[in-house]
């Protein structure tokens, strides 16, 4: 009786399983691996101006939730349920050499403190600015947004920062602020349309957005400017779509479309993790139109005389978002049908 083979087949047994178990944790080495890198991509090192406004705090929180730390940088500060979460670091941003020093600052008081200083955020994005015409004056609404954009892409590029996220709005293309009454170019507004304003606060926004192109050729850094739509808090919709849906040529200002804020916080994020794209804008929108009635029959009644450039859906927003759904991927979470209730409050 030969004992050769047992020994023989349980030697190559012992070597299969040996093999097996190497691959195994090769892949199980690789996968955590990913893994590692999948969370340090996604948890990074966020700095937001103008954090404390109306949209900046859901924005906030919506990146918190993410995993992102975040400093924030204004001159109010965040409300106190906030406070314990992020830091608000007074700063100027009209001033280069406190948005300089800004930018390189520690994230959170902490003593001691736990984190290197001097070592640049991983993106920075930047909402804020004079929020519309007429808080201040015009010369003022000009210098603040003008120069605060300015240093904030300026000192972010020449510190190392590769991502900058720049608060644009659709009052670029004219119509919300005009001198009278004035159309959009075409229907479906996209972002090839030629951005011609009259008032100082769309001016403001243009000039941030040729600012952010210069830079981003320059330093070859990712600048992406959001033409952000009406925002919509949660708490506002029963009285916004009030007007929103029976006033209808009120709201040719607003395009017919919004941006739901938590919709926008989404959108953030995901500028922040689609990188290598360089200088782009994008309409930040919701899907649908402010108002129940068929997209295409509302405009031909509202502007007779603009053409249509191509056939529209039945709920489609005027102001395209389509740009920013084929690029990062957005798909709006919230639909103003489902929260609205049909009363003013």
């Amino acid at each position: 009786m030969s004992v050769g083979h047992p020994v023989k087949s349980s030697a190559k047994s012992s070597r299969n399983l040996f093999l097996q178990i190497k691959c195994d944790l090769k892949v199980v080495n690789s996968k955590n691996q990913a893994l590692i890198q999948h969370f340090t991509q996604m948890s990074k090192r966020i700095i937001v101006t103008g954090g404390s406004g109306k949209a900046g705090r859901y924005i906030i929180e919506y990146l918190l939730a993410q995993g992102h730390q975040i400093l924030n940088l204004d001159l109010v500060p965040l409300p106190v349920d906030f406070s314990q979460k992020v830091h608000t670091l007074r700063c100027d941003l009209t001033d280069g050499g406190q948005v300089y020093s800004a930018l390189s600052s520690h994230f959170r008081l902490t003593e001691p403190f736990r984190e290197p200083i001097n070592d640049p955020p991983d993106a920075v994005l930047h909402l804020a600015g004079v929020a519309r015409n007429m808080l201040v004056p015009d010369i003022e609404t000009f210098r603040v947004n003008t120069l605060g954009a300015y240093n904030i892409i300026e000192a972010s590029c020449r510190l190392g920062v590769k991502k900058i996220i720049l608060a644009s709005s659709v009052c670029v293309y004219g119509v919300t602020y005009a001198e009278g009454d004035v159309d959009f170019e075409a229907f479906p507004v996209d972002e090839s349309h030629d951005p011609n304003p009259m008032d100082v606060y769309s001016l403001s926004k243009i000039c941030a957005e040729r600012t952010a192109r210069s830079f981003a050729t320059k330093f070859d850094v990712d600048i992406y400017a959001l033409r952000i739509g009406a925002v919509v808090c949660p708490h506002e919709y029963n009285k916004l779509f009030h007007s929103y849906v029976n006033d209808v040529e009120k709201w040719k200002v607003h395009g017919w479309s919004y941006v739901d804020v938590r919709d926008l916080g989404k959108i953030c994020s995901l500028a922040l993790s689609r990188d290598d794209l360089g200088y782009q804008v994008f309409n930040a929108t919701n899907d649908e139109i402010t108002n129940k009635r068929n997209t295409t029959e509302l405009l031909k009644e509202q502007c007779p005389n603009i053409p249509l450039t191509r056939t529209m859906g039945a709920r489609e927003a005027p102001i395209s978002n389509a740009k920013i759904k084929e690029v990062l991927g957005f798909e709006a979470d919230y639909r103003w049908r489902d929260l609205y209730n049909g009363q003013d409050k």
